[in-house]
């Protein structure tokens, strides 16, 4: 608390004595190793290229001048702890804008040490709407809150309900990361089900299990989850827990009619490690790169493919965001002084990747931003397009899991070659069919009586 206290004397008095401005400095504590580290590095490649980019164009300008913009990393080692003292030790070093970390969780701590040191944080990432009912003045959140993320799951699954391709009435087992980021997504799965009687009638929760972060054996749940005898699995996770669940989940030769990891799927370390049993898992998004184009968005993918050789997902296309609104916030306010940057996020409205095509992040609520999620599904081919909402649709969505009939029919042959084995058993040692064909025909031929086995 005293070194905070010395931290935002610090501040207060540079901000009086500003020097002229040389370079604008956004500091961004990431999980560059730990449990995080493929989210972070993510969130970290769209920073460096937006930064990049605004460089090669000749900064930003402030006041009339073209000023260089600099970004500085700290590895947070995916630690609430770690992440706390980078934000301390970022802010100790000037930096104008805090860049958010990777996920609610982190996000909670590192903002709390921002809003005391007052210097805005811009969260990229962190879409619990507990975040943002804090009161905080500094906070700026991009993703929408997780609740509309479930929202968007149920209304595709209840347009395939009512087009007869998913069961009516239907059985939700919801399996969620025990965060305020999980309870939120289960609680907006239950509210949609029971929000009107013919919801009520469609959909019933049959599971409903909490599970805690960067397990290894999620075999027990797996067992409640197949004994449930659910149509529709909706769980909530990380990266690193979708990639270990689904696995057990694969090799335990579960199946289900419709799956999702909420905002989990597509990712490329998940489908080079699960392979084919990330076919046809559903997922809703904050962005997708096949969403409608703008000249924005088109410029933002050749981009980002040209400097990575890959396709962007969501994370770094809000990393990405976070530094346009953190830039385009102090070139409105003509300063990188704290407060007048804050003055500037809030009342900003700007184009924006996202979808709606603008970002805002309205005081109502808490300063995070509120847009459409857009929902897409893990094909075959390695695609994941976009499914609903329905004007933003390149493909339409499979119900039911056709996987699911494959595994079926394995089963059933399995099951057969099974039973055959055991009659074959239980009747005792036998001759082959083959010379027990033989010897009949033999005896036949002779004229001699008896079966010839």
């Amino acid at each position: 608390m005293i070194r905070i206290g010395l931290i935002a004397s610090f501040l207060a008095a540079t901000a009086v004595h500003g020097a002229p401005l040389k370079e604008i400095r956004l500091g961004a504590a990431v999980p560059l190793s730990g449990a995080e580290s493929k989210s972070g590095a993510r969130l970290r490649d769209g920073y460096e290229l937006a930064v990049e980019l605004v460089n090669q164009a000749g900064g930003v300008e402030v006041g009339g001048v073209r000023v260089p913009v600099k970004l500085v990393l700290v590895d947070d080692k995916s630690d609430a702890a770690a992440d706390e003292r980078a934000v301390e030790d970022l802010a100790g070093q000037g930096v104008d804008v805090m860049l958010g970390t990777f996920g609610s969780s982190l996000v909670e701590k590192g903002s709390a040490v921002s809003e005391k040191l007052g210097v805005p944080y811009v969260a990229a990432t962190g879409a619990s709407k507990a975040l943002y009912q804090r009161g905080f003045k500094n906070l700026f959140g991009l993703q929408a809150p997780i609740e509309q993320l479930g929202n968007a799951l149920m209304r595709w699954a209840e347009e395939e309900q009512q087009r007869g391709r998913l069961p009516s009435p239907a059985r939700i087992a919801l399996v969620w990361e025990k965060t305020a980021h999980g309870k939120e997504y289960a609680e907006a799965i239950k509210d949609f089900a029971a929000k009107t009687p013919r919801r009520r009638a469609a959909w019933t929760v049959v599971l409903d299990e909490s599970f805690e972060l960067n397990a290894k054996d999620y075999k027990p749940a797996l067992e409640r989850l197949k004994a449930a005898n659910a149509d529709v699995v909706l769980v909530d996770a990380h990266l690193p827990d979708y990639i270990t669940m689904h696995g057990q989940y694969a090799k335990m030769g579960l199946c289900h009619k419709m799956i999702s990891y909420g905002a989990r799927g597509p990712e490329r370390e998940a489908r080079e490690q699960l392979k084919a049993a990330a076919d046809y898992v559903t997922s809703a998004v904050w962005w997708s790169d096949e969403m409608a184009h703008n000249a924005r968005t088109a410029e933002f993918v050749k981009k980002f493919n040209d400097k990575y050789n890959r396709s962007a997902d969501w994370y770094e296309a809000l990393g990405y965001e976070a530094v346009r609104v953190s830039l385009e916030a102090i070139r409105h306010a003509g300063a990188t002084d704290h407060a007048a940057v804050r003055s500037a996020i809030a009342q900003l409205k700007m184009e924006s990747l996202l979808p709606g095509g603008f970002l805002a992040f309205p005081e109502q609520y808490g300063g995070q931003a509120q847009y459409l999620f857009v929902v897409q599904q893990n094909l075959p081919d390695g695609s994941a397009p976009v499914i609903y909402p329905r004007i933003a649709a390149v493909k339409e969505g499979v119900a039911p899991n056709p996987a699911c009939r494959q595994i079926a029919a394995f089963r059933s042959s399995r099951c057969r070659r099974r039973r055959g084995r055991l009659r074959r058993a239980r009747a005792g040692p036998t001759t082959p069919r083959c010379a027990c064909a033989r010897a009949r025909a033999t005896r036949s031929a002779a004229g001699i009586a008896g079966s010839g086995c």
